[in-house]
């Protein structure tokens, strides 16, 4: 159930906060990217917030984190595997696309979450979710084509089918529609473990062991988080404790006092804030044609997110989250 107690901060300025926080990753993503590999930024985001993060579970969560099951321990594993691929695949997509294309798509998780439910959860699709997304498939695929087509004189022009396929900006939005998908095999997979395990105990596991296949990945693609200048260890400290530490609790910490299905419908202000960051630090103006497809997208993942506005979805987390 969700907590009765009144916050000391209202939850919805604690929301516009998380939204500001993690709208900064794709910015300090990209200037980071001018130096290191996106595996090295993915690998290190990780590892510098669970080494913040370690002091504290240890000293207030020692006792409950020696209680995992064996059973919770692989459920650990395999959500925090799948963070770490999303981590990766969305990360490296940005060496391809604009930030815009690259948020936006990532942020059609909740569709994936949807689509997959009823084959792992045996949760029915209401109608609702399958109107909202045929919005945002219908949108991803606007967005996809916007990097690649341009209007002139009031007409759309595109490149041959073969010259779409083959452009940068096509890999970038298919790796940040990959990441899409990994986030969301880690929500599924990691649910059941959220309900048992505290707020802390549980991103300090789960963000644990997603730093640590990082840093396999990383090592086994042959690059190093060595040797870079100051400026860019400053961009992964920065990673680490925006957008993944106060930006994630931010909104988890909301989730103690507003239902998930709202929480979910603010994250959709995230790919507003990313473009909006993006085109006064990287100058990065988003066309026309990309603005009409992110408005379909996130009209369908609005409402989608409208028909989990029910008491028993408003119950997914539980109370001992602090």
């Amino acid at each position: 159930m969700l907590m009765d107690k009144k916050p000391a901060i209202p939850p919805l300025p604690g929301l516009f906060f998380g939204l500001l926080a993690v709208s900064t990753a794709s910015v300090f993503i990209r200037y980071a990217q001018q130096e290191a590999p996106s595996l090295v930024i993915a690998a290190s985001r990780l590892t510098i917030a669970s080494l913040v993060l370690a002091p504290i579970v240890l000293k207030w969560r020692r006792a409950e984190l020696r209680r995992l099951s064996a059973g919770d321990l692989r459920l650990a594993l395999l959500s925090g595997f799948f963070l770490a691929l999303h981590f990766a695949t969305w990360i490296s997509s940005l060496e391809y696309t604009t930030v815009a294309s690259s948020v936006v798509l990532v942020t059609t998780t909740p569709l994936w979450v949807a689509l997959l439910a009823p084959l792992t959860l045996k949760e029915s699709i209401s109608r609702l979710v399958l109107i909202g997304m045929a919005l945002a498939l219908a949108g991803g695929v606007v967005v996809g084509m916007s990097d690649a087509c341009l209007l002139q004189a009031g007409r759309l022009v595109c490149p041959s089918a073969a010259e779409f396929f083959q452009g940068q900006a096509f890999l970038g939005d298919l790796l940040a529609l990959a990441g899409a998908l990994m986030a969301a095999c880690y929500i599924i997979i990691g649910r059941r473990l959220r309900a048992r395990v505290s707020l802390l105990s549980y991103i300090f596991v789960v963000y644990g062991m997603a730093a640590v296949v990082l840093v396999v990945i990383m090592l086994g693609a042959g690059q190093t988080p060595l040797g870079y200048s100051g400026m860019t260890y400053i961009w992964f400290i920065l990673l680490a404790l925006v957008p993944q530490l106060l930006g994630h609790s931010s909104f988890n910490w909301a989730l103690g006092y507003l239902s998930a299905a709202y929480v979910s419908i603010a994250l959709l202000g995230e790919p507003i804030g990313s473009t909006i960051l993006a085109y006064i630090f990287l100058d990065e103006a988003p066309t026309a044609i990309k603005i009409f497809g992110a408005i379909l997208i996130l009209s369908g993942i609005y409402i989608a997110s409208r028909s989990e506005a029910s008491p028993r979805n408003g119950e997914a987390m539980e109370s001992a989250e602090t």
